[in-house]
């Protein structure tokens, strides 16, 4: 099947009155991008922010008319608004299989490594190997918070202890602590979409056994190593949490903030840990702790 793209700027518009105009005159799929360079940072859960300067795409099988839906779409929003749209033919593509084609093999840290499903193991015996495709739950290794977080987990000494992942998007994190040694990990999200991703990449991995899946409100045991990759205004309110999560002596591995946000969330988490480090990756920074030992 063929398809075009009708693509406008927002401008002032209301983005819901424009995802409706376009459900209704057949719009298959609707996209709101970045028209510059411009981040858009810690929007809460079920929140959606856009950008100052966003670009609406909305896409059409051939079937109908591109003059037919401008013009009723100029009747919906106003003729001005969309006189600027254009409109685009759309190759008809294996869009997964493209997706696909540009994900890789990533290496974290000395030995581990996040492969896709259908690629080659790496060419090194020591490799603690992942396997993982891109889904529709956060975690694939790419974006810099992620990394880092692997990083980190590749240089502690994981063998034989417990981790929880707040926030564990597609069990990236908590598989990569079983591979590396981990006897149990309780993953925790508040997104269901996360929850099946990581149940379902687990298994993909061969350690679901040693993974227990939970949804928001969790109940949480005692951890040796808290990972929390989401963001810093949830950090932060969650710091009672996440801290009395952490055994005495134990890892708190934070990440998901800027690093004009990390002065912020230390300081959520000062009182109850030592040697709060902030590792940098771009302008995205991860906070690594051990908690302060009983007296």
């Amino acid at each position: 099947m063929s398809f075009y793209e009708i693509e406008f700027p927002l401008g002032d518009l209301d983005p819901d009155a424009v995802e409706e105009a376009l459900q209704q005159i057949g719009s298959s799929s609707i996209t709101f991008v970045d028209q510059g360079d411009e981040p858009v940072l810690e929007p809460r859960p079920g929140e959606i922010r856009l950008w100052s300067a966003t670009l609406v795409r909305a896409l059409f099988a051939a079937e109908f008319e591109p003059l037919q839906q401008l013009e009723q779409l100029c009747r919906s929003l106003g003729a001005e608004r969309i006189a600027n749209a254009r409109l685009h033919a759309v190759e008809n593509r294996d869009w997964e299989r493209a997706w696909l084609t540009d994900w890789k093999s990533m290496r974290f840290g000395r030995r581990l490594w996040v492969c896709p499903t259908e690629s080659a193991a790496p060419d090194d015996p020591d490799a603690i190997v992942v396997r993982l495709d891109p889904g529709l739950a956060f975690g694939t290794g790419t974006h810099p918070t992620t990394a880092v977080c692997l990083q980190v987990l590749e240089a502690l000494p994981l063998s034989g202890r417990s981790l929880i992942d707040y926030g564990c998007g597609s069990g990236i994190l908590g598989i990569a602590a079983v591979k590396l040694g981990a006897a149990h990990v309780t993953a925790v999200d508040l997104d269901p979409q996360a929850l099946l991703a990581t149940r379902a990449n687990a298994e993909r991995n061969g350690i679901s056994s040693r993974i227990d899946v939970q949804g928001v409100p969790a109940v949480l045991g005692k951890a040796s190593c808290v990972v929390a990759n989401i963001l810093a205004g949830p950090l932060i309110e969650l710091a009672p949490v996440l801290t009395a999560a952490c055994e005495p002596g134990g890892d708190l591995i934070l990440s998901g903030l800027l690093k004009s946000q990390a002065y912020e969330v230390k300081a959520a988490y000062a009182a109850g840990f030592d040697g709060l480090q902030v590792i940098g990756r771009e302008e995205w920074c991860c906070l690594h702790a051990q908690r302060a030992r009983e007296h």
